[in-house]
């Protein structure tokens, strides 16, 4: 009984041009699937802590709304006991006033960190592509 003879794989120096080009838009191909992986991945991380922080501020504000309208009571009266002999409004505007510079500048750190955390842009994936396209420039010169 004969022995089937395997072919031994062929040196890149012996491969057909069809075949090298079949090679190379192989790569190319699996190149690019990675590269919107990692965009996607990247994306994906990025939203995800987004969405955690956004969670956490909210539950947050929650439980500091709460405990402000406590003291916001508590002040007031002692405002109006110990400054205004017992009258009760202008504790009140004082400590209203006081509690809307406290909500601006809390409103411009918020701005400020959802500006630093979005879009979100896939920085790796858009610097690894950058680097890779370069690298194919050089190489096909």
């Amino acid at each position: 009984m004969p022995e089937p003879t395997a072919t031994p794989p062929k040196e890149p120096g012996e491969k057909s041009v069809t075949e090298l080009v079949f090679d190379v838009s192989e790569k190319t191909s699996s190149l690019i699937r990675e590269e919107v992986e990692l965009a996607k991945t990247e994306i994906a991380e990025k939203v995800g802590k987004l969405l955690r922080g956004s969670v956490v501020g909210i539950a947050a504000g929650a439980f500091a709304f709460l405990a402000l309208i406590l003291v916001m009571e508590g002040f007031a009266w002692l405002l109006n006991e110990e400054l205004f002999d017992g009258r009760a409004w202008p504790g009140f505007f004082v400590e209203a006033a006081l509690f809307l510079l406290i909500a601006a500048a809390a409103a411009l750190f918020a701005y400020r960190s959802i500006q630093a955390g979005a879009p979100p842009v896939p920085e790796q994936a858009i610097e690894e592509a950058k680097r890779t396209k370069e690298m194919l420039e050089r190489e096909g010169k």
